[in-house]
Order: C-alpha cells, then structure tokens, then sequence
C-alpha cells in the first residue's frame, strides 16, 4: 500500500512524453514527416507559426522507410519545410458519444454545428468498431416499415438489412431519404450526409427532414469541400453513432442512412492516392474495396430488438450500374432500388424502377398474399415497358395479349399506386391491402380478356366452318 501511495504521489509531478516532427515537404494533399515514430491513424497537430498558437489537427495515414505520411482535417495554406508536428495524445481513433446527440447536427470530428452548444460525453467507442461476427447476427425476419408504398410493397426492407439506392445525381434520392427517415419504423435515425453540397445541407435538415425527423436524429455532415480524410470520417463516426444507440439501454432499431457511399469511396481514393497507393480500377486504389465492406458490415441486427438498417445512396455514373463503385457496392449490400430518371422526368415520384430493383430477403418477410400481388404488380410492369414503344406510336393491337391488355387498362391504377408525395406516409398493413387488391383487380380484368378472346376465337371458327 505505501508503495502505492508513493506512486500516486509522485503522478501529478511526472510529464508525458511529446513525440514530435518536422514537415520534410508536400505532395498533393499530403505532408511529408520526419523523425515522428508513430503509428497509422494517429492524431497528429502541426504547428504553423512555431508558437503553438495556430495548429491544425490531422492524422498519420502512411509511411516511406523514415518518412510519415500524414494528412490534415483542413487545408494545407501557411504550412513549410521545418514546421513542427507532434503525437497528441489522443489517438484519433476513439470517440466520445452520448444520448445528447438526438436532435444534434455535428461534423467529422463530433464538433456541433447548430449552434447549441456542447454535446454531454457518456461513453467512448472506437470509431472503426470491429463489426458483428457472422454467427452473432440475428437473421432479418422482422419488416422494417419505411412509410413508402413502392418500397413496402416491391422490395420490402427488414430490420438490420443494407439496402443501396442507386441513381444519377437529382432523381430525388436525398428527398426519399428524407422520407424514410420521418415515417419509417426507427427508434433513431442517424443520417450522414458525405460530401453534399453545403447549401443542401441546410435545405435536407430544414425543409425535406423537418423538425419532427430531425427531433429522433442525428446528422453527421462533411461537406465537399472538406477534407477527404474528414469525410471519411465522417462516415465512420455516423456508424459509430448508430452502434451506440443500437447498444442503448435494452436495444434500438437504429436507421443510418449515407449520403452517399460513393463520396465516401472517392474521398478514400484521395487518402489512397496521397499515402501512396497505386491506383486500380479506373483510378481507385485497392483500399477503397477494402474499406466499403469494413463500412457496411457494421451495419445489421444482434437481436430482434436491436438493429441498424443501413440505407446507402450510389451515384451511378452515366446510369452504368457496372462500373466500379456501384457493383462492389452490390456484391456487399442486401439488395438495391434504383431510381429511374425516365420516371423523375415524367414527375413520377418516388421514381423507383421496380424491375430494376430487388429486395434479397423480401420474399422471407413477405406472407403469401404479398408475394403473390408482388409477381402479378411485377408481371404487369414488365408488360407494359415491353409495350410502351408501340403505345408511343399508336402500334399496339390490342387483344393479342391479355396480359398487356390489362396491364393498359389499369396504369392509372398502378401508377396511383407507386406514386406518393414525400409528406406523406401508408402504414405497412395499408400498403399490403393495397397491393393485394390490386392485383387481384388484375387477375380478375385479365380472366375476362381471355374468356372474351376465346369466345371470339369459338365464333369465328364456327362461322368458317
């Protein structure tokens, strides 16, 4: 005991060990170090002024033999060969979260950005967690209702899924979301907005999320013009988030919805580039594969009453849906809508392509009658793109196909159907009804086709008899 008390004692006199660099040169977005023996990912301050009064924070992302590689959390202006660089504590890679974040709009670094002072700490969480081992997650059983009817009724999400909606930029992916958070069957939502442009920001918070989304929310933004190594962040801390109000008290359904996983990708092929890596697959660097399953595979359900359901929106580049980050974003993710911009053209919101998109475990959450109406809603859609050309022309003859034949007479219908203001929200139970009285609307209009058609073709073989 008195070896321990000697111990404490001496404590407040002892002084930690300040490891420090100097700044050798700077390519691109990254700086040089040397002499600054730490690890990747530590938390590193270089001095401007040599004073210590202008420092800006940033973080060791490489190394070359004896050189550090390190990048800022902001711009580079002011910096030159000799200024100091040195270890913080910290290690950059631990966070500080607590239930105050409701309702809170932070940046990167978990700084508040609304003006409403600080955000009370309750615990620390490393901000890349190690993920849900595979036997530990729970299987998605449960539907996650999202307020949508497109989404509810053709590809029906459940709790702890990761679902891509895919698009070219302003198809409207940003409102949906918007949408999902206010109506949807969350606990809270955590929302990342990656690499937005910053007056979106304020308009997504203020007019598309709205008081009543944003009192259950948390929004984490990193705007373009931001740092790509805070935007990264960025990404990572809103995940961190939605894993500490899952783990809340007795559990949460969380919701994390990105926007978007490609700002988060391309911001890492910056970092990839400027550590030194050489680029692959149309310019991305192999870390970039690396890191979206490291991403993504947090998100997902550890028990029936805890889950994150993560919703990540892909610009899709010229509507190619192969080219890089959209299909390794596919090969990860539990299934995709795609937003149509044929159909954003004609103002049909939520553009949603339903032949296009795909739920992979909507079939396991689906009763018999909802996939039924699903394939017969399906089978109508298809037969009617198959027939918009000749529809367009005045070429289509009607009676060859009953199938077409209905699927004419009742798209207003349908389209009454898959259409729904962003305000507003259709519960899950009103949705299945929905759909299921519609298609059986269908079948029974496409058996009076065919019985009308084989009655003429009776006649018409009696008569030439």
């Amino acid at each position: 005991m008195t070896r321990l008390a000697d111990a404490i004692d001496v404590l407040p006199a002892l002084q930690t060990r300040k490891i420090s660099g100097s700044v050798k040169a700077i390519q691109g977005l990254a700086i040089h170090a040397t002499h600054l023996p730490l690890s990747v990912g530590s938390a590193v301050s270089v001095d401007v002024d040599g004073t210590g009064e202008s420092c800006r924070q940033g973080e060791v992302i490489g190394f070359h033999g004896h050189e550090h590689v390190v990048m800022l959390y902001g711009d580079l202006d002011g910096i030159q060969p000799g200024c100091p660089i040195r270890g913080l504590q910290s290690s950059g890679r631990l966070v500080s979260l607590g239930s105050g974040l409701l309702g809170r709009v932070i940046d990167g670094l978990g700084r508040p950005l609304d003006g409403r002072g600080p955000i009370r700490s309750e615990s620390m969480r490393p901000l890349v967690g190690s993920g849900i081992e595979p036997l530990s997650r729970s299987p998605v059983k449960i539907p996650f209702p999202t307020g949508v009817r497109v989404i509810d009724s053709m590809a029906t999400l459940g709790h702890g899924q990761r679902m891509g909606i895919f698009s070219r930029p302003g198809v409207g992916k940003s409102t949906l979301l918007a949408s999902i958070a206010r109506h949807s069957a969350s606990d809270v939502n955590v929302i990342a907005l990656i690499g937005e442009r910053g007056r979106e920001v304020q308009e997504f918070i203020h007019d598309c999320l709205g008081p009543e989304g944003l009192a259950k929310s948390v929004v984490v933004v990193a705007t373009s013009n931001e740092s790509p190594l805070l935007r990264v962040r960025a990404s990572l801390l809103a995940t961190a988030i939605a894993e500490y109000f899952r783990d809340l008290d007795e559990g949460n359904h969380v919701l994390l919805a990105m926007d978007s996983l490609t700002r988060f990708a391309q911001a890492q092929r910056q970092i990839g580039l400027a550590s030194g890596e050489s680029p692959a697959m149309r310019g991305y660097p192999p870390s970039v594969f690396s890191m979206l399953p490291i991403l993504v595979e947090r998100a997902g359900a550890v028990s029936e009453r805890a889950s994150i359901t993560g919703l990540y929106t892909v610009l899709v580049e010229g509507d190619d849906m192969a080219e890089p980050v959209s299909d390794a974003a596919q090969s990860v993710l539990d299934g995709h809508l795609v937003l149509c911009p044929r159909l954003a053209s004609k103002g049909c919101y939520p553009a949603v392509d339903c032949l296009q998109s795909i739920s992979r475990v909507a079939e396991r959450l689906s009763d018999e009658n909802h996939r039924a109406g699903r394939s017969e809603l399906k089978k109508l859609l298809a037969a009617l793109d198959d027939a918009e050309e000749l529809l367009a022309i005045g070429a289509y003859v009607k009676g060859n196909d009953p199938v077409t034949d209905t699927a004419i007479e009742i798209r207003e219908q349908i389209s009454g159907f898959l259409q729904q203001p962003s305000d507003e929200s259709c519960g899950f139970p009103e949705t299945c009804r929905g759909l299921v009285k519609l298609a059986t609307d269908a079948i029974r209009m496409r058996q009076r086709f065919v019985t009308g058609k084989n009655a003429v073709a009776r006649t018409g073989g009696s008569s030439g008899s």
